[in-house]
């Protein structure tokens, strides 16, 4: 959502714990004080208390870490602490880059293996290929490297050098590259091509300073190849920056209206946007989204649904309608706290309902999920007896709060055969690709061009899909042949997919996966009634 990066005194800091280990049915006593001082005192007579009492040593850092997290726990569940240890992460995550070789990596028996280099970046710039597997760094090995161990070696400053050593197929000795470190993008916008000769695509993945921005240059992208109508897919995006959500919205909605506005207990909380105006407030759109699409993602798809601007289609989204503000604390770590609600143009609150059960609320969409009613929805009567509030789009279709964002146009995602889970986690596809194909894919580039010639005229062959059924019994997990053969076109997709990945990155996993995604199938099928809820026939 809204962060901010603010620093809190000192005594700002302790007041934020000085209730928190008061938590259950201690905390209407703890808020009862009429000094909150007093509260402030408490706290730090309990501390001390058991620093010096305690009968085992306290490590008095994770008492107030716990204190804390108690203390934000009482209020909702997106007010939350981050140890110093994940801010930079987080900040990083926000800011759309890092300091870096520029690899995207797998740990695969006990090996790191590049599984693509990041376009533009360092390692692509020397010569690193998806595929190839990094032996060691710095003179010193790297087989049996963690995750974590991967960052700290290969991330630093901008400007510093790395040595890595790796092994490619095909290749007798190992190859050396020295790589110069530097700024990496991480980028918003997944994948972006045109799914048809009219239809265009663009996946976003997250809202961070750079979204609008890569937006705009895909949208440029695709309207110079002729894009005349576009999916825009949040699914899963869980959200990010507000102002990045409007930069989104404003590309599609003309300038001067409503997009989002908050309101909170202090006046600086209460803020209202409209949208600036882009180039692309005439072309036919539909939205993608499921229970996974929150927050800056729920900001975009009110918008476009309560202006009738467009067709959303898919699940309903998870519902966070809060605002949240981060402020630093003098260690390094940060507190985020709700400040705010927002609400969509029709002035509705998509916020669901939270107890005091985190775990429960995160995981409240996929069960909703499971009980949904697919069909056509634009007047919106699949969700008729939910007992929600009732709003209306600028045209007076029946809209509703409190849970979500209820697609036009519903579509449940085709189940996922459960032994891909495994296969995914044992690395099946992956290490099919890395031994059998990496090796010869300067020679599929030349021989099918693209992405999409790859995607149409590629076909996984059976001696092939026979082998990846082999390497899963071997691997261990536990499937009957019958269950493979019967779900075999979704295996010999995935297998695809990975394979393009490899060679095209992005867009050629995208390009392959849409081919058996019902709801992007569907969607291609609307166009005539997003066109119609806009206004555009």
């Amino acid at each position: 959502m809204k962060f901010f990066k603010s620093k809190l005194s000192t005594t700002a800091a302790i007041l934020l714990v000085a209730v928190g280990i008061l938590i259950g049915t201690q905390i209407q006593n703890v808020f009862s004080g009429d000094n909150i001082y007093e509260q402030i005192e408490k706290f730090k007579d309990v501390l001390s208390l058991a620093d010096k009492y305690y009968v085992d040593n306290v490590d008095t850092q994770k008492l107030v870490d716990a204190a804390i997290n108690g203390m934000l726990g009482q209020l909702d569940p997106h007010s939350v602490y981050i140890p110093a240890r994940d801010v930079r992460q987080i900040s990083e995550d926000f800011r759309g880059s890092f300091d870096g070789v520029g690899i995207e990596y797998d740990v695969v028996n006990d090996t790191l293996l590049v599984v693509s280099p990041i376009a533009g970046g360092p390692s692509e710039m020397v010569g690193i290929q998806a595929g190839d597997k990094i032996i060691s760094i710095d003179g010193k090995s790297a087989i049996g490297i963690t995750r974590d161990e991967v960052q700290k070696k290969l991330r630093g400053p901008k400007g510093t050098k790395v040595t890595v050593t790796v092994v490619r197929a095909g290749v007798d000795k190992p190859l050396e590259f020295e790589i110069i470190r530097d700024k990496i993008p991480l980028y918003s916008v997944t994948a972006s091509f045109m799914a048809n000769k009219e239809v265009g695509y663009i996946y976003i993945n997250r809202f961070a300073e750079t979204t609008g921005k890569e937006l705009e240059e895909a949208l440029t992208k695709l309207k110079a190849q002729g894009m005349k109508e576009l999916v825009l897919d949040l699914r899963d995006n869980p959200g990010g920056l507000l102002d990045q959500a409007v930069n989104v919205a404003s590309e599609f909605i003309p300038a001067g209206k409503t997009i989002v506005y908050t309101k909170g207990r202090i006046p600086e909380s209460n803020e209202y946007f409209t949208s600036n105006g882009g180039n692309y407030n005439k072309i036919p759109l539909i939205l993608l989204v499921n229970g996974g699409s929150a927050s800056a993602s729920e900001i975009v798809t009110g918008a476009i649904q309560d202006l009738d601007r467009g067709l959303v289609v898919g699940e309903t989204t998870f519902g966070k309608g809060l605002v949240q503000r981060q402020f630093s604390l003098d260690d390094g770590s940060a507190v985020r706290i709700t400040i705010a609600r927002y609400y969509t143009p029709s002035g509705r609150l998509i916020q669901r309902p939270y107890g005091k059960n985190r775990a429960k609320y995160f995981m409240e969409p996929v069960e909703v999920d499971s009980s949904e009613k697919s069909g056509a929805n634009l007047q919106h009567t699949l969700e008729s007896d939910s007992g929600r509030p009732v709003f209306k789009t600028a045209d007076g279709r029946k809209v509703y709060g409190g849970g979500g964002i209820t697609p036009d146009y519903i579509v449940k995602m085709g189940d996922v055969p459960e032994f891909i889970y495994q296969f995914q986690v044992k690395r099946i596809f992956l290490e099919y690709v890395d031994n059998h194909v990496s090796q010869h894919q300067d020679r599929m580039r030349k021989e099918y061009g693209d992405a999409a010639n790859f995607t149409r005229e590629f076909q996984v062959s059976d001696k092939t899909l026979d082998d990846i059924y082999s390497r899963a019994v071997k691997a261990g997990i536990k499937i009957k042949r019958e269950d493979f053969d019967k779900n075999i076109k979704y295996v010999a997709m995935l297998l695809k997919a990975q394979i393009a990945r490899n060679i095209w990155g992005n867009d050629g996993w995208y390009r392959v996966v849409l081919t058996l995604d019902n709801q992007f199938q569907k969607a291609l099928t609307l166009f005539p009634e997003a066109k119609q809820i806009a206004g555009l026939e």
